[in-house]
């Protein structure tokens, strides 16, 4: 791996492991400092604003980044035009979420443009190469931020004051992830065809995202709504740790993402194997120790967020398992959009949606949190082996290789193109 990638990927899993701590000891702060209703009224909330937002950003930031990373050929020509044919939809998509969601989340619903619209331009940054602003402000401010507002609320035993908490960190990250951006995308004429072509490429992933998005957090609202706030609190604290994996998995594609879309969309086949292979190895030795460490000592990690907690100690079993499974398979779904296939992706999607809805369903109502959990994995593994098979079926490409050893060799970053 060349030495910008090992730096990037060292930099986006650093922003990610500082993001994860902080996430986990918000949970341990709020289950600590209310009651289980309370504590899963506000998980159950947050969550369905991130459902919600997750969808309103109808994944311009992942079109962005294709069609930066592939304009820098052609010194940027018209690149601000598909930033404003990316934002304008997501804000109104934000707005129309806010309103329809205020009965249910209150004041969080003012907070959904801004968490739309930050995710979207901190998009833009990486597109143009640079993972920085990513690692700072979504890895290190927002999460520790909102931990630090959060703890004041739980202090002054005010559970009210905890959404408003939760939400106020994103005001500087869009402020701040904007602020950067002028210096790197020069303003161009808006070139005909450029909002038809973002969203021909981005609709099929608009419809994945918003799936995606529901897929992450579904089964919290569902538990709570199947089986009430105490519930959804110690399914929420037993899968806190689930969050390791993912922002593991996203530090890397965050740091790889726009190599890979130059590399198959100029056909190098072998480099695109190269940059999977290697994250695929350094995402198993990261978070592996993490799954196989959790699953041994969850019945008394666990207790961290309440005694209450410590029975739900079969969730976390199942939660391990699934993850070890899933982050030996890669970052499949990114490397078969960045191919292009974002068709496919939303259909791999659909059926690992539908896989967890109906277990979850069927096993909520008599086992509670267990059976979400159980949902959950199902989803998880249909989402990872539909597109591992996919992607071996039509290049050829595997999570392990002969690039696998070479990525933890340190002598071959420098030669490595």
């Amino acid at each position: 791996m060349a030495p910008v990638m090992v730096r990037r990927g060292i930099a986006g899993l650093t922003g990610a492991g500082v993001s994860a701590l902080a996430q986990f000891s918000l949970a341990v702060v709020v289950t600590r400092a209310f009651s289980p209703a309370q504590a899963g009224a506000f998980f159950s909330v947050t969550a369905l604003t991130l459902m919600a937002a997750g969808i309103a950003k109808l994944d311009a930031g992942n079109g962005l980044v294709y069609f930066i990373a592939r304009a820098k050929t052609y010194d940027y020509r018209g690149i601000s035009g598909y930033f404003r044919a990316a934002v304008v939809p997501c804000a109104l998509a934000a707005c129309g979420a806010g309103v329809l969601l205020e009965p249910r989340i209150g004041l969080l619903a003012w907070a959904l443009p801004v968490i739309v619209l930050g995710d979207v331009a901190l998009a833009a940054t990486r597109g143009f190469g640079s993972i920085r602003p990513t690692v700072l402000l979504d890895g290190v401010l927002l999460p520790v931020a909102q931990l630090v507002l959060v703890s004041w609320a739980a202090l002054a035993k005010a559970p009210e004051w905890l959404p408003a908490a939760w939400a106020l960190p994103f005001v500087p990250l869009l402020v701040l992830a904007l602020a950067g951006l002028p210096g790197r995308a020069p303003r161009t004429p808006y070139l005909p065809g450029t909002g038809r072509d973002l969203w021909r490429y981005t609709a099929p992933r608009s419809v994945a995202g918003a799936i995606q998005a529901v897929f992450q957090r579904l089964d919290i609202v569902i538990v709570a709504w199947l089986a009430g706030p105490a519930q959804a609190a110690v399914y929420t604290a037993a899968t806190r740790f689930r969050v390791v994996g993912q922002l593991a998995n996203q530090g890397l594609a965050q740091a790889v993402q726009e190599r890979l879309v130059r590399a198959l969309a100029d056909g190098e086949l072998g480099r695109a194997r190269e940059l999977y292979q290697a994250t695929t190895i350094w995402l198993v030795l990261l978070t592996w120790p993490v799954w196989l460490g959790y699953a041994v000592l969850a019945p008394w990690l666990l207790r961290v967020f309440g005694p209450a907690y410590g029975a739900a100690a079969p969730i976390a079993l199942v939660l391990a398992g699934t993850m070890l499974v899933a982050t030996a398979c890669g970052m499949v779904d990114v490397v078969l959009t960045a191919a292009g296939h974002t068709l496919t992706s939303l259909l791999n999607l659909l059926a690992a949606i539908t896989c967890t809805v109906a277990l979850d369903l069927v096993l909520i109502p008599s086992h509670g949190a267990l059976g979400a959990v159980i949902g959950w994995s199902s989803g998880v593994i249909v989402k990872n082996l539909l597109p591992l098979w996919q992607l071996h079926h039509r290049y050829g490409l595997r999570p392990f290789g002969r690039h696998t050893l070479a990525a933890l060799r340190p002598r071959t970053w420098a030669t490595a193109a």
